[in-house]
């Protein structure tokens, strides 16, 4: 489990593709202090698995579905990326739950820069509009944000906001990003959650109900 706050921007050093996977290297000389065999470290937003490491940088496995669901999936060496290493029991939870188990990607549509802070404005696919809500929690590569605006439910092209301070353009990744960049998206935990509930119970609401037994429904 992480929390959104990024301990530092990594390159990417090296990548070694097969047909259906990829072992990829990332230098991050903090995130890799105290790492060792099996530990989890979030790429920006994706939780990855240590699999061998030296003082400076870690070395992971990603797999055929993570390449799919990612902007891993064109990864090449030079790419900054965002980096966290997972969560200690006990310490204080600065940004919101998030899994390192994103929902997919998303484009920036546009970037709109105010006196002391960066509006950007994503592309939301419909299958998760209903998981996004104004100022609710939401992951961007791995980033913990609070959503500033969504678009009305009646639109046909749905979209979100966040707005970011110059303490996130300059200690993640989000500062170089331009409009047409994809980045990864996670959403709110709870709120996919209460989605299952909700759907589980409207699903056995129109279910039919069982007659005891023996008993006949013709007249």
């Amino acid at each position: 489990m992480f929390t959104g706050i990024i301990e530092e921007i990594g390159e990417v050093t090296d990548v070694d593709r097969t047909a259906d996977a990829a072992r990829i290297t990332v230098r991050g000389p903090l995130a890799v202090t105290g790492a060792k065999h099996g530990d989890s470290i979030s790429v920006s937003g994706v939780c990855l698995t240590v699999v061998d490491q030296t003082s400076d940088s870690f070395t992971v496995d990603v797999m055929a579905q993570t390449l799919a669901m990612s902007t891993l999936d064109g990864v090449e060496p030079g790419r900054r990326v965002n980096l966290e290493r997972a969560a200690e029991v006990g310490d204080r939870l600065g940004g919101h739950i998030v899994q390192g188990h994103i929902d997919g990607t998303a484009t920036i549509l546009s970037i709109s820069d105010g006196s002391a802070w960066r509006v950007v404005r994503f592309s939301l696919a419909d299958d998760l509009a209903r998981l996004v809500t104004d100022k609710g929690s939401i992951a961007i590569d791995g980033i913990s944000l609070t959503v500033s605006a969504v678009s009305p439910a009646t639109e046909p092209d749905q979209w979100f906001e966040v707005s970011l301070i110059p303490e996130t353009l300059t200690a993640t990744t989000l500062g170089a990003r331009v409009v047409g960049d994809r980045v990864n998206i996670e959403t709110d935990i709870l709120a996919r959650h209460v989605e299952r509930m909700l759907a589980l119970q409207f699903a056995q609401e129109r279910m039919p109900t069982a007659q005891p037994a023996g008993e006949r429904s013709d007249a």
